[in-house]
């Protein structure tokens, strides 16, 4: 066979893969287009079959602890959520699996026989469960500003998600904490869009693709609330945020934008008010913003008992209010049953259209037809992959690249492991301050406990074995002293502080007595603050020879001491602005008053060895 003749036997067969291929990518493409159809039939099929009754039921979700599954079955209960540390009695992937099961049984069972989809604050890992994998909190993960970390760590949270049989996690926070007084400020990535920006696309990513739910939250302008606006002081988060449209849409309209780009399932509104409108009433910036203008297509759930900030007389005026605005799901954990009955008064006295009905319970059956829910309802327990050794290890990293070194005076770090070490300090060993609010419970936990993890102290001592110390009477015997202070645990309304001094309210006590103790020693000093913000330490930072933030870093303390024994350079710099005085708390790079102050560091600030 010549060249020649082999070329032009070539060039048909060429001709025809690439036909072949074409025809197969149209193909897979109008098989994709027509199960979308498929499915949108489906559901319109569904809901048209449904009784008002049936609908209703779908639009509420109620607390874990207050339904049985005979009322799941009887009202077609759509969702079921658990609070901070509501957990059954087994807290273990088992467990977790027993009760979900029993619930979607009941679900399976009612007259539409609708399955329930489970919601859950997994805010830093799966952190309600017992021997989950605790990463940071979000604070530390923007000082990390890592987007395949982001990715990673949603992976994971989603998969120990699924390992109890949960579906939906309200997460992430794309909050721009603009108030380091604010009880959230740990809850932000950063006060900075563009670095939250950066981050939280990867993350939805990560979680969706284990076939978790996300929720951006919450929408919108918390953080941003101006102190003192709120019924009470002490609750920053439900005050208002006063702003121009412009400014809203370019500091805190972005990261939604970000969130519905990456195909986000849902949207949690959040308590504060919008120049005095409160958010659960909000129609123009849910329906006409969110849906129509960004095109989410996705579920808006409100957030716990949310529309009791709603300025109306009676609750029959707040459900209208909120429905109407175009949350299509109303997280109500105690009183379900009372919302039910008065979302089937509303619509048949016409204060609520069924159409609006409709496009909710369209929304909401997409959401479960889109997690498999309908043709695979039930949950298997996967206890191995609870908090395994893989997980950690990206834990553990998500540690060290969240600590932000910044003060290092004659390079007294990294520590030697030859040297010997005096470790204080009421951080030093106590996973509840480490990992901070939203740990086994809503306001987490002051104690070492709580679940399994590594302390610092564990950590440094599989460092330095006999050469670390922890009691004052070795202290002439140490070369140097790391002190680990902190903040005490603590989540929304408990954690706002309009202080912010190492003895204010949510600082733990014992922090400026260590403090002291330690500066009389005459030692070269090392402190390590875990705290979920800034806090105010112009007066003792002198004394410092070395200064690292350690924000609260979750279960995997061996992260610290990866870093300040040198195995691994600092990473992270600091995503917000640290302030030297009080005066400078609401001071951030993107608000108006950020003019180059004689901050104590400013936002990006980070030193590396």
């Amino acid at each position: 066979m010549s060249k020649l003749t082999h070329n032009k036997r070539f060039i048909p067969s060429f001709l025809v893969i690439v036909i072949l291929i074409g025809i197969g990518t149209i193909f897979i493409k109008n098989k994709s287009t027509t199960l979308e159809i498929t499915k949108e039939k489906d559901i319109t099929r569904k809901i048209k079959s449904m009784t008002l009754e049936e609908k209703v039921g779908q639009m509420l979700q109620a607390e874990r602890s207050q339904i049985t599954p005979q009322e799941i079955q009887k009202y077609n209960i759509g969702s079921i959520l658990s609070g901070g540390g509501s957990s059954p009695n087994s807290n273990t992937a088992d467990g977790w699996v027993d009760m979900y099961n029993e619930m979607q049984q009941a679900a399976l069972n009612s007259s539409s026989g609708i399955p329930i989809i489970y919601g859950i604050d997994a805010v830093h890992g799966h952190n309600n469960v017992k021997n989950a994998t605790i990463f940071p909190h979000n604070i530390g993960l923007g000082a990390a500003n890592n987007p395949e970390l982001m990715y990673q760590i949603g992976a994971i949270t989603g998969k120990e998600i699924a390992a109890t049989g949960l579906n939906w996690d309200f997460s992430p926070a794309v909050s721009l904490a603009q108030d380091i007084r604010w009880g959230r400020t740990y809850e932000s990535l950063s006060e900075n869009p563009r670095r939250v920006e950066g981050l939280i696309g990867n993350y939805i990513k990560g979680l969706q693709e284990q076939n978790i739910a996300a929720t951006a939250k919450h929408y919108i302008g918390d953080g941003h609330t101006t102190f003192g606006t709120g019924d009470n002081d002490y609750l920053i988060d439900r005050g208002d945020v006063q702003i121009t449209e412009e400014e809203l849409r370019e500091i805190h309209l972005p990261s939604y934008k970000e969130a519905v780009s990456n195909n986000v399932k849902t949207i949690m509104v959040s308590y504060n008010s919008v120049n005095k409108l409160k958010m659960h009433e909000n129609k123009y910036l849910i329906t006409d913003v969110l849906k129509e203008e960004l095109g989410f297509e996705g579920v808006v759930v409100s957030d716990w008992e949310g529309i009791n900030e709603i300025n109306a007389p009676t609750l029959e005026e707040k459900v209208a209010l909120a429905i109407n605005s175009g949350i299509d799901v109303l997280m109500q954990p105690y009183n379900w049953a009372e919302i039910y009955n008065i979302i089937i008064n509303s619509v048949n006295e016409s204060k609520i259209s069924e159409e609006r009905i409709d496009d909710a319970v369209y929304r909401i059956l997409k959401l479960k037809y889109d997690l498999d829910l309908f043709d695979n309802p039930m949950a298997k327990s996967q206890s191995d992959v609870l908090g395994n050794e893989e997980h950690r290890e990206i834990a553990r990293k998500a540690v060290r690249e969240s600590l932000v070194l910044l003060k290092n005076e004659e390079n007294i770090l990294p520590l030697s492991k030859d040297q010997k070490v005096l470790l204080v300090g009421p951080g030093s060993n106590n996973l509840g301050f480490q990992c901070g609010g939203w740990t086994m419970e809503w306001q987490g936990v002051e104690k070492n406990s709580l679940t399994y993890g590594t302390t610092i102290r564990e950590a440094f001592k599989s460092v330095l074995g006999e050469n670390l110390y922890t009691n004052f009477s070795k202290a002439e015997e140490a070369d140097v002293i790391v002190v680990v202070i902190a903040e005490k645990p603590y989540a929304e309304g408990f954690g706002d502080n309009e202080d912010l001094t190492l003895n204010s309210s949510t600082v733990y006590k014992n922090n400026i007595n260590t403090l002291e103790k330690v500066n009389e020693l005459g030692k070269p000093v090392v402190t390590i603050l875990l705290a979920g913000r800034p806090l105010l330490i112009d007066d003792y930072i002198e004394d410092w020879d070395a200064f690292v933030m350690g924000w609260l870093p979750g279960t995997e303390g061996n992260g610290v001491s990866d870093v300040l024994f040198g195995d691994y350079n600092f990473k992270g710099t600091l995503p917000m602005t640290w302030p030297k005085t009080i005066d400078q708390a609401d001071d951030s790079m993107i608000m108006e008053n950020y003019d180059g102050a004689n901050y104590q560091f400013e936002y990006d600030f980070g030193l590396v060895y």
